[in-house]
């Protein structure tokens, strides 16, 4: 059985360090280059979920580029972001969304989840789904999401005991997360 991570989950793997750990994870994936890195989408309304995601990926072999303090983006939401962030996804390897039940309310997340689905293939592509519990399904609400893999915590067949898997829902199989990431 596969479960999904927690908003609480992800806000305890932060808390679980200190402040200004914290701080460098999250300065480390806004300032690094997305080339060959693993671009974490997600809801402004989410920010305190990300170090937490990010700390899950980088422990599994990732390099995680938030864009929030990339240095080449305007300072306020223009055609000049989109464009960057375009650049950005496509220099990155990976293509993570962090979705919660705020991704629906977010202008943003479709239209990155929309770029990314261009530039790579389906198999570059994961959901990172945060819920109040982990068998919350509110962060699904987009019909489409079920195209995509999802990050999860489970069991495989051929390895008892639970880890972060990426789990390809329609064939019914997965990968261990850290394999994901380097393929």
């Amino acid at each position: 059985m596969v479960q999904f991570v927690t908003s609480a989950e992800l806000r305890s793997f932060a808390a679980s360090r200190p402040v200004n750990e914290q701080a460098s994870i999250r300065k480390n994936a806004e300032s690094r280059s997305p080339e060959g890195a693993t671009f974490l989408s997600h809801s402004s309304k989410d920010d305190d979920l990300v170090v937490g995601a990010t700390i899950v990926l980088e422990n599994h072999g990732a390099r995680v580029y938030v864009d929030e303090v990339d240095p080449q983006m305007p300072p306020y939401t223009s055609a000049e972001t989109a464009r960057i962030l375009k650049t950005r996804i496509r220099q990155s390897k990976k293509f993570v969304l962090l979705t919660s039940k705020n991704s629906k309310d977010s202008r943003w997340v479709p239209w990155e989840l929309g770029v990314a689905d261009g530039y790579k293939t389906m198999d570059h592509i994961a959901l990172f789904p945060s819920s109040e519990t982990a068998h919350d399904m509110t962060w699904a609400e987009w019909e489409y999401l079920g195209l995509y893999r999802r990050i999860v915590w489970g069991e495989t067949k051929q390895r008892s005991g639970n880890r972060w898997l990426v789990l390809d829902h329609v064939r019914n199989t997965a990968s261990e997360l850290a394999d994901w990431l380097r393929e």
